[in-house]
């Protein structure tokens, strides 16, 4: 070994030495591999006279079909359309072989192609194999800017040395392209499922006031327009804000939620709009608000009829502008979020006393959607249960099912608290169900039949109107509707006969003409 160092010019091994440590800091500062695999072959074309170099990788990890994936001094543009197949040409000979191969002159091997037209047949040429472990991956070739000197087998074993650095490169992006590719595939399969979870599917009714609803998602879901739901608590307002966002064209970007009741005004507007570091105790480090979070996306702000007026102004600024400022902070912040806002309160009548701000209302109440409670979609009632008996079962692991029994008693109670109540109500069923499927006597169990007999609390004296005719021509047909609705002691099935309605049509009508249902 030591007599073959000393054969070889002290020059010779500095450059190499050199070049090989800038080999490795180019292969360690970078993921672009054709970038990398370029710079490598122009530092070792200037630095050892290594010219007219390339690297052709396989096409796959099974492939037997080269592409050059890097080259200098070449016509790179020409290059990248060039294969070679195993045993095809000197490159082809390398995958065929498995080793090196030297050639003293070009012009001697009947087997060198020169598609490029770029190679001296005077010169030698080197293609080395490049491998990750035993498997070869590539060939690393190239042509020295001087003829045969003796020294071609060193020059030879200099390359296989950087072909091994090559090696371990081509591993790393192999590696990080794998894992690359396993998160794509993981977040289509995780937005499959949230459009599955979240999708229109998911919410269900078949009764004309739920129609009506879904014809609205449908339109809505497609623009950027600012959504107000209104509804009961327990009527899924949220799962309604999530289909909106799902199917719309943000369903790739963030769906951000907060519940404004949950929290006090002070929280409120750092969890809201951010805050900077120091801007009161506890701010030990800056943090995005909601909206900031949710740029790109949606955000959907639960109990929006809960927040002050002296906040409401804030909120304000930020749904008209796009702009707002963290908590402590003097710079101001673009964002582009779609808002959606939900409330279970009578906004209406909240302005009339001055408890929230008409300006804001209106800002909000672009596309209202009224969700009906579950009292005035009673033959939806089956369905959803069937439904979240199935969510029930799929969360404890077992089969579970509903008689048509159960069922029937369940259409008829009232259901002060809507969807959340019957799906407690299941619940419960189900943690006391011992075989697999929920029967009349597990849904007497939790307390239905109690709730069915108790007694009615007593009305407060009203006073009715004196009867108008609901047959004027001069009244439109909101007033008509509220005229029966007075007269019928707001009762809907009254007021439905003394219009010639059905109860599911006065219902329908009490929603889309924005209606407030007095309770007496």
């Amino acid at each position: 070994m030591s007599e073959h160092l000393t054969q070889i010019p002290s020059t010779m091994l500095e450059a190499e030495l050199d070049t090989l440590f800038s080999v490795s800091q180019i292969l360690s500062r970078s993921l672009d591999l054709p970038e990398t695999l370029r710079e490598v072959l122009q530092v070792i074309g200037e630095g050892c006279g290594l010219g007219l170099g390339l690297v052709a990788l396989l096409s796959d990890e099974n492939g037997n079909e080269l592409f050059i994936s890097a080259a200098h001094g070449l016509d790179m543009e020409a290059a990248s359309r060039i294969r070679y197949l195993r045993g095809e040409g000197v490159l082809g000979l390398v995958l065929e072989r498995g080793r090196s191969v030297i050639l003293d002159e070009v012009r001697r091997e009947k087997r060198f192609l020169d598609r490029l037209g770029a190679y001296s047949p005077d010169k030698p040429f080197i293609a080395v194999p490049i491998r990750i472990g035993s498997e070869l991956v590539g060939v690393l070739a190239s042509q020295p800017d001087t003829c045969e000197d003796g020294l071609l087998d060193e020059r030879a074993h200099f390359q296989e040395m950087v072909a091994n650095l090559i090696g371990q490169s081509v591993r790393l992006a192999r590696q990080v392209a794998k894992e690359k590719r396993d998160i794509l595939d993981e977040r289509d399969d995780l937005r499959r499922t949230v459009r599955g979870q979240y999708g229109f599917s998911s919410i269900v009714g078949r009764s004309e006031p739920m129609k009506h609803v879904f014809d609205q998602l449908r339109q809505v879901a497609k623009w950027n327009t600012t959504v107000l739901i209104r509804g009961e608590t327990g009527t899924g307002k949220e799962l309604i804000a999530s289909a909106i966002h799902y199917n719309s064209p943000r369903s790739a970007s963030p769906f951000v939620k907060l519940n404004c009741a949950a929290l006090p005004e002070n929280l409120l507007e750092s969890e809201l709009f951010g805050h900077e570091k120091g801007a009161f105790t506890g701010a030990v480090s800056q943090r995005k608000g909601r909206f900031e979070q949710a740029d790109g996306g949606t955000l959907f702000l639960d109990e929006i009829g809960e927040v002050s007026p002296a906040f409401q102004a804030k909120l304000l600024r930020i749904l008209q502008e796009g702009e707002l400022e963290r908590v402590g902070g003097s710079r101001t912040l673009k964002v582009d979020v779609r808002v959606i806002a939900a409330t279970h309160r009578d906004l209406e009548l909240a302005v009339e006393e001055g408890k929230f701000r008409e300006d804001l209302y209106y800002r909000l109440n672009v596309m209202p959607i009224y969700v009906p409670a579950l009292r005035d979609r009673i033959e939806d009632i089956p369905d959803i249960a069937r439904f979240l008996v199935g969510k029930i079962a799929k969360l404890q692991g077992r089969e579970l099912g509903i008689t048509d029994s159960a069922l029937r008693l369940l259409s008829q109670h009232h259901w002060p608290g809507n969807v959340r109540e019957l799906e407690n109500c299941l619940e419960r069923a189900a943690v006391m169900c011992d075989n697999s499927s929920i029967d009349r006597d597990l849904v007497l169990m939790c307390g239905i039949e109690e709730r069915l007999q108790a007694p009615r609390p007593k009305l407060r004296p009203v006073s009715i109107p004196a009867p108008m005719d609901l047959q004027d021509e001069n009244m439109d047909e909101r007033e008509k509707v509220i005229a029966a609705l007075e007269q019928a002691g707001w009762v809907q099935a009254k007021a439905a006969r003394l219009l010639g309605m059905t109860p599911r049509q006065i219902a329908y009508r009490i929603q889309t003409l924005n209606i407030t249902v007095r309770q007496i």
